[in-house]
């Protein structure tokens, strides 16, 4: 394997490196033609009404966004040299998206494709008759560089590519980037598993989940275009800041469509104006709440104690009180949505009815039924047997009424878990009521007890080890007849109902059957630095295996103790000096409560800093990180203030270490530790 780069300047114009930044230039010479092509499209006489010139006019304007040549983006990153390939040619160029020239020869092939999979699954033991896989460097949008590997040459030995370490390893200002030119077999295999499976990712830091995930969505776009344009997908992150920072990764790979959100928008039926204290938390992210709920909106189904007597002109049709009675209790019984049933329940009544007109000789149709349901009589049956309930009122009600709780939570829940649920003073309304994010998710579930959630066909979640048993529920009920990618570390778990294991977090979800992958090579966090992080392990997940880094960065891991806690602030700002001097993102992680401290002497320093969600840009590149807010984000360098304090600030020592290892592990290229205090003694 060698390495061949040089300017024009310097190399023969039949050069082959010269050679392929002419067929980069033809390339993209292609796919402005393409652009071109759709960009000059007239629909006038193929649309048959401004309906269909609406969705049209906004499939080619979603067209001609999906062929954009991205600035400093490689259209292409490698070649496959086929040996025997019965492929129309043998050479293909593996890029971000298919181009075409103007007689319709592939000159990129999008690297989902079936025939590009060799690319990254083919070795010198199994070289898919590959005879040469040729990777490229870039600089900005430049072709630099190429590497060659003879797969087919047994003289050849096995080592690691220098172009994908370093495309690895390159320094990251603005959002999250696709990897797709460093994909590794292990995570290529879980890219292309099958749109029907459920697939669950244990990862740790910098295995590379999170970009895992959302090439695989890219990957199902492309295998099955059609079927997931009419059922959608859905990508759930933790947080807002999360979002911003991995919103590109899709454009980037020509995918525009895929909807992105937290688990609290999905459950945005009431403004969220409170907090729960922790133990209270847990109680109603239980699983177990769902009997609860679904108790309690049962209980407003009566049995009916008179018979219903319909007037129609001049004669009356009387239903007995035993037969109203079997009605109900068969639409309990087929356990449907209530208010399916709740609408089910006048029909039925008003078919029992048509069923007497017909035996007394009459031929009413089905306009008739319609009418003897809305009529004044019905109504009064169905209110008395199966009224509306609404779901926002019915978790009010939970949570403001020692009695109805009770009723309903009786052999569910213990006394004490009843009264942590209790508010100590009950709102007067929906409106009024100071709702918590966990009263959200219960909402949404007695929702989805009156009315079905409208299911995807692909749902994304990720850092899914901080999901509750209640919003595993909620995210499951969007994939019922779909399928998810769960994306989770379990030792970075920091929610005091974080997910004790897989099998129990699907088994709520409801794929209990989703196949469990686990990667463990580290590909962006130095070894130097996940060795450290991993001390924590033993302690808060045992039985855990830590990431192997494939990394190797000496020098990557960097202590500065201050003199005192007068003097830590100003030894956090050397370091976040020394670490600008570097290229690259620079993140300073901090306990929550030293965010206002820590602002406050970045801004006497003169240093401008951004928080996270705020896209970095190359004159500005240190954000400022509450460590709650850490988690799925990673700069180049980090300074962590005070890991002591970020324990300190959780409400348990376990969750404290959780949050320690998040902040130490998002680090690509080197990590700078500034304590006054003590460190943890679990990092020995």
């Amino acid at each position: 394997m060698s390495v061949t780069s040089a300017t024009d300047e310097t190399r023969p114009a039949d050069d082959p490196l010269a050679r392929e930044r002419s067929h980069l230039a033809a390339s993209r010479a292609a796919l402005r033609a393409m652009r071109e092509d759709v960009e000059s499209l007239d629909i006038k006489d193929v649309t048959a009404n401004w309906v269909n010139a609406v969705i049209l006019t906004r499939q080619i304007e979603d067209r001609v966004k999906a062929l954009a040549d991205l600035a400093g983006t490689p259209l292409f990153f490698g070649r496959l040299d086929y040996l025997h390939t019965t492929q129309e040619g043998q050479r293909f160029y593996i890029g971000r998206r298919h181009v075409h020239d103007a007689v319709g020869d592939p000159m990129v092939i999008d690297w989902r494709a079936p025939v590009s999979q060799p690319y990254y699954q083919a070795s010198r033991k199994a070289p898919q008759d590959v005879g040469l896989r040729r990777r490229f460097g870039y600089t900005g949008g430049e072709l630099t560089a190429y590497e060659d590997e003879h797969l087919s040459d047994p003289a050849e030995l096995e080592r690691t590519s220098r172009l994908l370490q370093t495309e690895i390893e390159r320094p990251r200002v603005g959002p999250m980037r696709d990897i797709v030119a460093t994909i590794q077999p292990e995570q290529d295999e879980i890219v292309r598993s099958d749109l029907s499976g459920t697939v669950c990712v244990q990862g740790g830091p910098g295995t590379g989940k999170t970009a895992v995930g959302l090439h695989r969505v890219a990957y199902l776009l492309y295998a099955h275009r059609e079927r997931l344009a009419r059922t959608g997908t859905l990508v759930i992150g933790p947080n807002r800041s999360f979002l911003h920072y991995i919103e590109q990764v899709l454009p980037a790979l020509g995918e525009l469509e895929v909807q992105q959100a937290t688990v609290d928008d999905l459950v945005a039926h009431v403004e969220v104006r409170g907090t729960d204290e922790a133990a209270t938390a847990v109680v109603k992210g239980d699983a177990r709440m769902a009997e609860v709920l679904r108790r309690a909106v049962r209980s407003h189904v009566a049995m009916p104690t008179e018979p219903l007597m319909v007037v129609r002109g001049s004669r009356r049709w009387r239903v007995p009180a035993y037969e109203l009675a079997d009605m109900v209790r068969e639409l309990l019984d087929r356990d449907i949505r209530y208010g399916a049933a709740h609408d089910a329940l006048p029909q039925r009544i008003a078919h029992a009815v048509l069923v007497r007109m017909e035996e007394a000789g009459e031929a009413p149709d089905d306009r008739v039924q319609n009418a003897v349901a809305r009529t004044p009589a019905v109504k009064a049956v169905v209110k008395e047997c199966w009224p509306a309930v609404d779901p926002a009122k019915l978790v009010l009600r939970l949570l403001g009424d020692p009695e109805f709780l009770a009723a309903h939570a009786e052999g569910v829940l213990t006394e004490d878990e009843q009264k942590l649920l209790l508010w100590a003073k009950p709102a007067r309304s929906v409106k009024s009521a100071k709702w918590s994010a966990a009263d959200a998710v219960l909402i949404d579930e007695a929702k989805d007890l009156v009315e079905r959630t409208h299911s995807l066909g692909h749902v994304v979640v990720d850092e899914a080890q901080d999901l509750s048993p209640m919003q595993y529920r909620a995210v499951g009920r969007r994939c019922t007849t779909g399928s998810a990618t769960v994306l989770g570390d379990l030792a970075q778990g920091t929610t005091p109902w974080a997910t004790g294991s897989w099998a129990q977090a699907l088994a709520h979800l409801g794929k209990p059957e989703a196949h469990i992958e686990e990667l463990t090579a580290g590909f962006r966090v130095p070894r130097e630095v996940i060795a450290y992080a991993s001390r924590l392990l033993p302690h808060m997940s045992p039985g855990l295996a830590p990431v192997e880094s494939v990394r190797e960065n000496p020098g990557s891991l960097e202590f500065r103790r201050a003199a005192g806690p007068e003097e830590l602030d100003a030894d956090v700002v050397a370091a976040c000096v020394a670490a600008l001097a570097h290229e690259g993102s620079i993140g300073l992680i901090a306990a929550d409560a030293r965010i206002a401290p820590l602002a406050a002497a970045l801004e006497a320093a003169g240093l401008a800093h951004l928080s996270p969600g705020e896209e970095t840009t190359a004159a500005s590149r240190l954000t400022l990180v509450p460590a709650s807010l850490a988690k799925g984000l990673e700069y180049d360098y980090v300074v962590l203030d005070e890991p002591a304090a970020v324990v300190a600030g959780e409400p348990d020592e376990r969750t404290g270490l959780r949050r320690l290892y998040v902040a130490l592990t998002r680090a690509v290229s080197g990590l700078t530790v500034v304590h006054a205090g003590e460190l943890p003694g679990q990092l020995g």
